[in-house]
């Protein structure tokens, strides 16, 4: 079966959905998502993706993110000693992760945010706004973001060994800053860039995080295009595309203050672009599984989604919720992922000393 992996857009709490949902989905399957023929991340779903496409194991991630030490975590396949040994030991990936949670806020040392951050993509969009989605119409007249993205760097570079994730098909989406196109890192079409950078770049989002630049241009949030990008994956001859999309839900919206119904509307949105997407791949006969944030989860995601003092409780709900829906697709005509044999930790082959020249030997290969 080849199989797909999408991680949508989402912010520090959609991460933790992501990361809850991830652990659920490996554990009610046996599916391991690091064996993904094509893992596709935007904005937070990048800095995961790169992650699992790198083989480190959701269930590290989980523990990762909810500030558990190694000796806590399950290691069924030996691939959690292989990262603490590669980092020098578990006492210094412990250490590590204690540092580094990847959204420190650090002001950019920059000039102040003026008027808007890119007057060429606020008229590029504009004259042809039906190309573009209403988020990246607007998203040239925000003013250019203060935060930098560098703890985003510094946690990919700290967990990928070399200049990308060691897997042949990961891709990460931004957003040209200057026309508001699709850019997708990973791809042969793309710049060159080191896997931070990339990541870094799918993650700006504008108006809060400083444009990335890479190779002469500037790249906000993948998510201005596209929360989730799932049609990239179109055309790619898959049995099966599994999609965790952290901003839509099937759920009614609770109650009715205006702060409900904005987050309503939000989803709303999110979730009609996904089924447009899905269309596209299922009219070509691929297979979908879609995992959406139940109305518990929304409950417990709030609509700040850079809220990091809900991550651990939002992690925890999402690994519940999405072991419960999957166990409920059991003996439905809905497809799973079937079960992989256990992987073995191996010495890893010569890194790339390039991104593109790596991309070339993985297709090569």
């Amino acid at each position: 079966m080849r199989v797909g992996l999408v991680l949508g857009a989402g912010g520090v709490v959609g991460a933790a959905w992501l990361i809850g949902a991830l652990e659920a989905l490996a554990a009610e399957t046996g599916w391991d998502p690091s064996s993904a023929d094509y893992i596709v991340g935007t904005s937070a779903g990048s800095v995961v993706g790169c992650l699992v496409a790198e083989g480190i194991a959701p269930e590290y991630l989980a523990g990762y993110s909810a500030g558990r030490t190694l000796d806590e975590v399950e290691d069924v396949d030996g691939r959690v000693a292989q990262l603490a040994a590669r980092m020098g030991g578990p006492d210094r990936l412990d250490e590590v992760a204690e540092r580094l949670d990847g959204h420190d806020f650090r002001l950019k040392l920059a000039p102040p945010p003026v008027g808007p951050g890119s007057w060429r993509m606020a008229l590029s969009t504009l004259r042809n706004p039906r190309r573009h989605a209403p988020s990246a119409v607007m998203t040239g007249w925000l003013p250019r973001g203060f935060v930098s993205t560098q703890p985003i760097d510094d946690l990919v570079t700290t967990f990928v060994d070399g200049d990308w994730p060691d897997h042949p098909n990961y891709w990460a989406v931004a957003a040209d800053y200057r026309n508001g196109c699709r850019t997708v890192f990973g791809r042969d079409d793309a710049p060159p860039a080191r896997a931070g950078q990339a990541v870094s770049a799918s993650c700006a989002i504008p108006g809060f995080y400083h444009p990335v630049a890479i190779g002469g241009r500037r790249y906000v949030d993948g998510g201005v295009c596209s929360p989730s990008n799932l049609d990239l994956l179109a055309g790619r001859d898959l049995d099966l595309v599994i999609c965790l999309n952290p901003t839509s839900s099937l759920a009614e919206a609770m109650g009715g203050t205006p702060a409900e119904r904005v987050g309503a509307l939000m989803r709303g949105m999110s979730g009609r672009r996904l089924g447009r997407e899905a269309r596209k791949l299922r009219e070509e006969g691929t297979d979908l599984l879609i995992l959406q944030p139940t109305q518990e989860d929304v409950a417990g995601m709030g609509l700040n989604l850079m809220a990091r003092g809900r991550r651990v409780d939002v992690l925890e709900r999402a690994r519940k919720t999405t072991a419960l829906a999957l166990r409920d697709l059991r003996g439905t005509d809905h497809v799973l992922p079937a079960r992989n044999q256990p992987r073995q930790a191996t010495p890893r082959t010569r890194r790339r000393h390039t991104a593109t020249a790596g991309q070339a030997r993985r297709r090569a290969a």
